[in-house]
């Protein structure tokens, strides 16, 4: 089997990206409006939303980031892990139930529609739309990269070829995605995702237990290794320190209800009272998934501490490394497809929100309707939002990381007053909503483009967001209390 390591990879690769085309093939038919195309009809059940959520959280980051950071890092990354199943229970708390039913309650298709109906403001939907823009282009850029670049490796070590161009890898691995998003919608997306959630979770217990077994002596071998050559490493706060991991703290923990695609797979779920049965599958899910992220890095540096294996010239090697010399040929075939699907469900995500704000919120916020031929014109765009991150992704060099970078800060900082908060909290204003969503994008991208270093490690982002929410509270709290419409404050009551 080992002589066919190579080809096995490819064919589970290939073999994921054609059931990607078939399921688009399936959902086309099934996808008749508008509301079919960004809200799968309101009509999904427990599992397949569940799976949607946390599938949709993890991304090349998680899979082939994540794993970098704990071998660069040490013990520092645990904190985004252990704060994103924080912050599924502070979303599922604060939004699981009231955003579904502000979405049925007005026939909302996107999270602008909900935010211009809590506040009955069209300012505050279209600058919700402005943020979730700036996000996704960064995000999707980032995501196609990584998927283009993998493919790359993947093509060139099955194959006679000595190299395989990246724009040809962008090509594949974008038409793939685009097709099944285009033809068949959020519809084909969630469902996508609970075979891309199965394979996430598959992967990641699997390559836990491969991780363990490939250093002799296991976990407490691996990790008394860390620490004879660097204690700090495998301390409670790794190399980051106390206040940047609290930081993280903050920042993942909260911020993850501010994240578009994933509050916005909240909403499409059959039935409001499925919620409690869909916030437990969706946490398991995640941390199965996520134990990959843990015992990749550590094992890796284990192993070149020990002189095991050479040192990595890049941390984010540390998975493609482990899978091509540490695990079973079909192993590794499958944690490559879970790496795709990982991607491409995160991508997908934000091809559709992304459509929905050009095609659906910022029309309606400035016309005050939508534009004609709307299913004809979100599957347009999305074409176009894809070719314009893959173009990013190709050719806009540090730009790309800075969007990347930008895109989680982007969202927790403007979202998190926006939604989480002001959907429970009734003395919010619209005043206050469009201030903090400014202030968050003017502090994202001005220390992004100056570089700005903040002392002991601390996250822009979580300034950032620090900075929108005493914002949204201060100015609540000096305005007078907004006049709510009937029916949202009878929910805002439930």
């Amino acid at each position: 089997m080992e002589a066919y390591r190579n080809t096995i990879i490819l064919s589970c690769v290939a073999l994921y990206m054609g059931f990607c085309i078939s399921v688009g093939l399936w959902a086309m038919r099934r996808t008749k409006s508008t509301r079919d195309f960004f809200m799968a009809g309101r009509r999904l059940g427990v599992w397949v939303t569940a799976l949607a959520v946390f599938s949709s959280t993890l991304s090349g980051f998680g899979f082939v980031g994540g794993p970098g950071l704990v071998y660069r890092m040490g013990m520092s990354s645990m904190w985004m892990v252990i704060c994103a199943t924080i912050g599924y229970c502070v979303s599922f708390y604060l939004l699981g139930k009231r955003i579904r039913l502000f979405g049925e309650l007005r026939d909302s298709v996107s999270l602008p529609d909900v935010v211009t109906a809590r506040y009955n403001s069209r300012s505050c939907g279209l600058l919700t739309s402005v943020a979730i823009i700036l996000g996704v282009i960064g995000y999707l850029a980032s995501q196609i990269k990584a998927m283009a670049t993998v493919l790359q490796d993947i093509l060139v070590n099955s194959t006679a070829m000595e190299s395989f161009p990246l724009e040809a890898s962008v090509a594949i691995s974008c038409a793939v995605l685009v097709f099944y998003c285009v033809t068949g919608g959020i519809i084909a997306s969630v469902y996508t995702d609970v075979i891309q959630g199965f394979v996430m979770i598959v992967a990641g217990v699997l390559v836990f237990f491969a991780a363990l077994n490939a250093f002799d002596g296991g976990a407490a071998a691996a990790t008394t290794t860390i620490m004879r050559d660097d204690p700090e490493a495998i301390s409670p706060w790794g190399t980051l320190g106390m206040l940047g991991c609290l930081s993280w703290y903050f920042m993942f923990g909260l911020g993850g209800s501010g994240q578009p695609h994933i509050v916005t797979k909240m909403m499409m779920n059959r039935r409001v009272q499925d919620t409690k049965y869909i916030f437990p599958v969706t946490v398991g899910g995640y941390i199965l998934a996520a134990l990959l992220w843990i015992s990749i890095g550590l094992v890796m540096r284990a192993l070149v501490i020990s002189g095991a294996h050479p040192a990595l010239a890049d941390a984010d090697q540390a998975a493609p490394q482990f899978l091509q010399n540490y695990a079973n040929p079909l192993l590794a075939g499958i944690v490559f497809a879970g790496l795709f699907a990982a991607i491409m469900s995160t991508a997908d995500g934000f091809l559709n929100i992304g459509a929905a704000a050009f095609v659906h919120d910022i029309p309606k916020a400035i016309r005050g309707r939508s534009l004609k031929r709307e299913l004809f014109w979100a599957r347009t765009i999305t074409v176009v939002i894809a070719v314009v991150s893959s173009l990013f992704a190709l050719y806009s060099g540090d730009l790309v990381a800075f969007l990347g970078a930008f895109g989680w800060g982007t969202f927790a900082a403007a979202l998190v007053p926006t939604v989480a908060i002001g959907f429970n909290w009734k003395r919010a204003t619209p005043l206050a909503v469009n201030t903090a969503i400014v202030s968050s994008l003017a502090v994202n991208f001005a220390g992004k483009l100056l570089n700005i270093s903040i002392p002991y490690g601390i996250d822009l982002g979580a300034v950032s967001m620090l900075i929108s929410l005493t914002l949204f509270f201060g100015i609540s709290l000096m305005s007078s209390p907004p006049k709510l419409d009937p029916d949202i404050e009878a929910v805002m009551d439930i």
